[in-house]
């Protein structure tokens, strides 16, 4: 360890000699001039000592004891240099060796310095600034030619000689530039990509900042790429809001999902954007993030119009159909629940519509219904919707805004407008609409659900015109029961409780079986068979009824190609729609396809339709009746004469067989006017060359009559009640061995003749 000079010791060292001499004088007075000049001199002497030692050592220290630092620095796992202004001293370690590619024992190190600066000519001024810079970046070539980068930060450390002694430190950063290269390549491959696609990107980790790709800076416009929630919405539509905050607070992490909603672009106008979006968590690394890709559909969604207005959009008042209503109504309903919203539901229907179109005919009655949906799309609040659910009956979506008569409020001026139409021909007619509310989502458990409780309430009203009913859950008190026959029924079906009785149908001329009548049964576990009055109602009322209707037309198909296999007679098979059912824009589609499974030829398969239900809507009703019967399927009109009782409409229905219904029949022996008009029926009918058929016929008196009236089916227990299908095969075999025997009694009276 090398000893260094100590100021305080030589002068405790020098007072205590001091000290001993001048006692050393006092007690021996006799010496004390001879003991004060030899000790004189020898300060004296020891003074120029020191003074001629700390001269040599001074000198001695003015070169760098190059031992010392090159142990700390040679192997530290960074580049770095000591150096003298001057460069009479320069010392480089092994990592920055190593990258130079020299050795230790090269002499002149002064280029490697100049080099590892990256300066290729050599300047006095440029070592100037980067001996004063605590960040200095350069750049060589190693010998392999590779470029290597490296951050200086000099620090001086000691003067010596009016020289000074620098350390520089390095830090590499060679990978790092080229992972910034790549980054920067990969942002812009990924940014053009985007922009080739046209697909904006946003993303955020709190939903409230949001930062948007250049993409879709440029598509909407945009000041800069972040943006706030609340500007974000404001660049949405009005009508898509509350589609829009259901996204943006939407927490399912489940799944990618999807909204298009109307964004204003940047020039301006609004266009349609599909918005895709997820949740995507965080982890202990990660914030969690939402958002996702804006892709500008407009010119799809302009393609898609016309099928979109097909499928959506009434053909008569041009607003909103059913399948809208249920499809937004749904979104509506999902959206209330996650942002606590509510809407009201509310369901109207034109008072005697029927009696508008029986006295001044279909262009009017469409005329009113078109107006009426106009006067309804005035009070369509934001996020809201007017629809015409069928034939007469409206649907309107109002956003509640905390009014709870809002909606009685809103239905009488509605009724208001509507009165205002009565004028020229409508003069004479009254002209009124009542409706039924409910609240969306109180009410139900979706959106059908709080759509049938609107229903519901129109229906329970006193039949009073111009009501208007709110939904009560007491009204549910009368149909605990039939709650409990739902569950029963749909357990039914999917136990397969349900069977097809078959009533036979006689052709008057011959006595032969020409067709029968699917009817369904519930038949219990325990036998028990329950009519379909029972269970029909709370079927329709449940939806279980397309369960139902699915089932008949299947089984019904395959039930009579069955038959034919087995050698009985060709006959027509006749089933039954429930309106829901006929109303599906799929119904040809579905007939079609139970035809092709069961192998029926068309010409075999009758569909029958009441006449409420074909004249609910008559466009629709008389579109998808043509459709049946481009199939090849037979059209009949059930109960004929119950309901809008207008031979008129024998005109337009394509219908191939007309049923008159049993209130005619019953008493027709009697009653002259019950015949007359079943007389005069059957005469319309067959100039239009459409069959007819009687219902509900008990005994031979009744057939004869309607034999003589030109009447060509019929139908009845004098025939036969509805049965099982094996029950019916001993009817085919019963009724040929009669009509062979009835034949045969004709042949032999006619020989005696």
């Amino acid at each position: 360890m090398r000893r260094t000079f100590n100021p305080l010791a030589a002068s405790v060292i020098i007072v205590a000699a001091s000290a001993l001499v001048i006692g050393y004088c006092i007690f021996n007075p006799e010496y004390a001039k001879d003991t004060l000049i030899i000790y004189v001199c020898t300060m004296v002497c020891a003074t120029l000592i020191l003074a001629i030692s700390g001269w040599i050592y001074k000198n001695k220290k003015t070169s760098i004891d190059e031992k010392e630092i090159t142990k700390v620095i040679e192997n530290l796992n960074t580049e770095m240099i000591i150096w003298s202004d001057n460069f009479s001293y320069v010392y480089i370690n092994k990592k920055l060796r190593d990258l130079l590619g020299i050795s230790s024992e090269k002499s002149d190190k002064k280029e490697a310095v100049w080099t590892a600066f990256g300066i290729n000519t050599p300047d006095a001024s440029a070592l100037g600034k980067i001996a004063g810079s605590y960040s200095y970046e350069s750049s060589f070539r190693n010998p392999q030619g590779n470029l290597v980068s490296i951050a200086w930060s000099t620090s001086p450390v000691k003067k010596f000689k009016k020289q000074w002694v620098h350390l520089s430190t390095g830090f590499n950063l060679t990978e790092l530039k080229k992972m910034r290269v790549n980054l920067a390549s990969a942002n812009d491959f990924f940014n053009s990509s985007m922009e080739l696609a046209e697909i904006g990107l946003i993303m955020s980790t709190d939903r409230k900042i949001y930062r948007a790709s250049p993409e879709l800076v440029r598509m909407l416009g945009l000041r800069n790429s972040t943006i706030n929630v609340n500007e974000f919405r404001a660049l949405v539509h009005p009508n898509d809001r509350i589609q829009f905050d259901g996204a943006i607070r939407n927490r399912d992490m489940s799944e990618i999902k999807n909204i298009e909603i109307r964004l204003r672009s940047a020039d301006g106008s609004y266009r349609w954007y599909s918005y895709r979006f997820k949740s995507i968590p965080g982890t202990g690394n990660t914030l969690p993030l939402f958002g996702g890709a804006v892709i500008d559909v407009t010119q799809e969604h302009e393609k898609d119009m016309l099928i979109e207005r097909l499928a959506y959009i009434d053909e008569v008042t041009e607003i909103a159909n059913r399948n809208r209503l249920v499809s937004m109504g749904q979104e509506i309903y999902d959206s209330c629940k996650i942002l606590n919203y509510s809407f009201w539901m509310i369901v109207l229907d034109i008072d005697r519509f029927h009696i508008i179109n029986d006295t001044i005919g279909y262009s009017n009655g469409n005329y009113v219904l078109k107006n009426f949906a106009h006067i309804l799309y005035k009070f369509v609040t934001p996020g809201g919707l007017a629809a015409r659910i069928s034939g007469d009956n409206f649907a309107l979506l109002l956003r509640d805004y905390g009014d709870d008569e809002m909606p009685t409020r809103t239905v009488k001026s509605i009724q208001e407008e509507f009165a205002k139409l009565a004028v020229d021909e409508l003069a004479s007619i009254s002209l009124t609409c009542s409706a039924g509310y409910s609240k969306m989502p109180e009410d139900g458990s979706s959106f059908l659900d709080v759509m049938e409780h609107a229903e519901f309430a129109l229906k329970s009203n006193d039949g009073t015109q111009g009501s208007i009913c709110g939904y009560e859950p007491s009204m549910h008190d009368s149909i605990i029961g039939n709650t409990e026959l739902e569950k029963s029924l749909a357990l039914a079906i999917d136990n397969n409780e349900l069977q097809l009785f078959y009533q036979p149908k006689i052709d008057l001329s011959s006595g032969r079986i020409m067709g029968v009548e699917a009817l369904i049964r519930w038949i219990k576990p325990d036998g028990t068979i329950i009519t379909p009055d029972s269970f029909v109602p709370i079927a329709e009322s449940s939806h279980l009824i397309s369960k139902i209707s699915e089932f008949v037309l299947n089984e019904g198909c395959r039930q009579n190609k069955l038959w034919q296999k087995m050698g009985y007679p060709n006959i027509v098979m006749s089933i039954n729609f429930a309106s829901s059912d006929f109303y599906q824009t799929d119904l040809r589609e579905k007939v079609f396809e139970a035809l092709a499974r069961s192998g029926l030829d068309p010409q075999w398969l009758e569909v029958e339709l009441t006449e409420t239900l074909a004249l609910s809507d008559i466009d629709f009703a008389v579109n998808q009746m043509n459709k049946l019967r481009d199939l090849g399927v037979k059209l009949a009109m059930d109960d004929f004469g119950t309901g809008y009782s207008s031979l008129s409409y024998l005109q337009i229905l394509p219908i191939t067989l007309l049923k008159l219904d049993r209130s005619f029949i019953t008493d027709i022996e009697h009653d002259n006017i019950a015949y007359e008009i079943v007389s005069a029926v059957i005469r319309i009918a067959k100039s239009k060359k459409i069959e007819t058929i009687a219902e509900g016929i008990e005994d031979t008196v009744q057939e004869s009559i309607l034999r003589m009236a030109g009447c060509d089916y019929a139908q009845g227990y004098l025939y036969g009640k509805p049965m099982p299908p094996e029950k019916i095969q001993e009817f085919f075999e019963t009724n040929e061995k009669k009509c062979r025997e009835f034949n045969e009694k004709r042949s032999h009276g006619g020989k005696k003749k």
